[in-house]
């Protein structure tokens, strides 16, 4: 049950009355009462009245009694609007028998294409694969669940002119030798290997260069050896994602590579369509809207001059055959900020040149940087990126650490379990709880707090639910009527309907973080609950109301939580 669309189509056929035509009624929290509208505001320019006395005649309209037990006019027009306890307990007692907790599977499916992730062959993942990864993972989670056909695309850097450089190396160390090598995990120290020699021996230099024309010309042996780095680099991604317990497998890698033959055509199309522009020797596309600093049209390279292609005619060719042959509604590309304005261009041509057109859309989720306790980038002590995997595995040793001293009696399988889920849900939800426009401080001490808007602390209020639930020595049964004799317990009721309306609000902006607030909200809402009304020594109507209350905070964290990458562990 969503409160704030049920008290919008409430309000709107009175406001529609009062304004003559239709109107938003924007209903919304309010902290003078459960809700309150804010239109009349807005309506009072439009139809030159006092705000007071079009919010008045709306109520004269409105049908709520039924569902209001106070509607009021408030201030300089709001609607103030309290419910009734009586449908409130209703509301929440239809939860119970509800498996998806009153979130419906959408009326309207799309195929989605979600492209992130996007590691580079031959290098290993470091912190900066980090965001795109998680809020990627969480887009396709939330997505799938909502009934959307996802796509997952993990468009990996496997092409271009160091390439040359790491086959030749690889070459040098024999197939057999490489393929060891590489299956040890230090892809960075391979592709220092390589760049070592390629800077200081001027013959390397020259057989990587000839070893680029061969990969390019489909030399069968270059070829072969190409694909053993591919192949060695998905192998070891794959083991990344299963530490970070995130959906990409081995059948969602498409690399750039994939899209080669498609970019003659790319380009050819363009020039069809009289979009091309020779630029320096080089073909490209000058889309309306974007200049430089000097006030001069900004060029998208399609071709180079030397005849090669960049990333504009990859992204294009990959757009094309999105929409054209996956036959998506919705694209979406989880790249850091600085991509904004490539991404902007890409799409501004796809849209002129008729290949994204609606109802395709293509999004750039956009996010910021992590950085370190200094406000810079965050660095390892030799200056370095911080590699994905070191970091990962330093959040789960500190959690299992963190585990081992709350409960020493956990044995080492236990601990270990509680530690990864702990340990690997406090990285994501340090991502997913900021707005990813913005740049965030990685800071441990925080991230592992069982206080605060933090994973542990909802992980946390998660397995007190079920330690209740194992001294009760029972279940909640869904049948049970709900009854609110205090505050605390219609505070959490209300917290238990507002699920829907922030999982439809996510699944429009794909901003994680009201999702991951509206988690630290309800947990917050259950912790004041569970100090101020007794569960198990209640009385037998409220003692069985309030463990369906506990029973469906537990369920509603555990999706939501679920929906965010992050494990619910039964004890803590």
């Amino acid at each position: 049950m969503d409160l704030e669309r049920l008290l919008s189509d409430r309000l709107a056929p009175a406001f529609s009355a009062v304004a003559g035509g239709p109107v938003d009624p924007l209903v919304r929290r309010s902290p003078r009462a459960d809700f309150q509208s804010d239109a009349a505001l807005a309506l009072a320019r439009r139809l030159g009245r006092p705000p007071r006395d079009i919010a008045a005649e709306v109520l004269e309209h409105a049908v709520l009694d039924d569902v209001c037990v106070s509607a009021v006019v408030s201030g300089p027009g709001f609607l103030n609007l309290t419910l009734a306890d009586v449908a409130l307990a209703d509301m929440v007692s239809g939860l119970a028998g509800d498996a998806r907790l009153g979130v419906p599977v959408t009326a309207a499916p799309q195929t989605v294409v979600v492209d992130y992730s996007a590691p580079n062959v031959a290098k290993e993942m470091h912190v900066g694969h980090l965001r795109s990864t998680v809020i990627g993972d969480a887009a396709v989670r939330l997505l799938d669940w909502l009934g959307h056909r996802v796509v997952r695309v993990n468009h990996l850097g496997d092409w271009g002119t160091p390439f040359g450089m790491l086959i030749e190396h690889l070459a040098d160390l024999g197939e057999a030798g490489a393929a060891h090598e590489l299956s040890m995990g230090d892809l960075d120290g391979f592709y220092r290997a390589a760049r070592v020699k390629f800077d200081a021996d001027e013959t390397f230099r020259e057989r990587s260069r000839l070893r680029v024309v061969a990969l390019q010309g489909g030399d069968e042996r270059t070829l072969r050896l190409w694909q053993l780095l591919v192949a060695q680099s998905e192998r070891y991604f794959l083991t990344v994602y299963d530490l970070l317990d995130v959906t990409l497998s081995e059948g969602d890698f498409r690399g750039e590579s994939a899209y080669n033959d498609l970019l003659a055509g790319v380009v050819d199309d363009l020039g069809r369509l009289g979009m091309l522009v020779s630029s320096g020797g080089a073909d490209c596309v000058f889309p309306v809207g974007f200049s430089g600093r000097d006030g001069e049209p900004m060029p998208l390279i399609v071709r180079k001059s030397d005849g090669g292609y960049g990333y504009p005619a990859t992204d294009l060719a990959a757009l094309r055959q999105r929409v054209g042959e996956l036959g998506a509604s919705r694209l979406l590309y989880v790249v850091g900020l600085p991509q904004r304005q490539h991404f902007a261009m890409v799409f501004a041509v796809a849209r002129a040149a008729g290949w994204l057109s609606p109802p395709a859309r293509a999004e750039h989720l956009g996010f910021g940087s992590i950085l370190g306790g200094d406000g810079r980038m965050l660095r390892s002590r030799a200056g370095e990126s911080v590699k994905l995997v070191g970091l990962l595995e330093e959040a789960v040793t500190r959690a299992t650490d963190l585990a081992r001293r709350r409960n020493p009696e956990l044995d080492a399988d236990a601990a270990a379990e509680i530690g990864r889920a702990v340990g690997i849900g406090a990285v994501k939800y340090a991502d997913l709880s900021t707005d990813r426009t913005k740049d965030y401080v990685l800071d441990w001490e925080r991230m592992l707090a069982l206080d605060g808007n933090t994973a542990p602390y909802l992980q946390y209020v998660h397995a007190r639910i079920q330690s209740v639930f194992r001294r009760a020595e029972t279940t909640a049964r869904p049948d049970t009527p709900v009854v609110l004799t205090l505050p605390a317990e219609r505070a959490l009721a209300v917290e238990l309907l507002g699920f829907a309306a922030v999982v439809g609000e996510v699944e429009r902006s794909l901003e994680f973080h009201h999702l991951a607030g509206y988690l630290h909200r309800l947990a917050t809402a259950f912790n004041a609950f569970y100090e101020r009304c007794p569960v198990l020594r209640a009385p037998d109507e409220l003692r069985e109301s309030r463990l369906l209350l506990a029973e469906l905070t537990a369920r509603t964290l555990r999706q939501g939580l679920h929906l965010l990458g992050i494990r619910t562990p039964e004890r803590m």
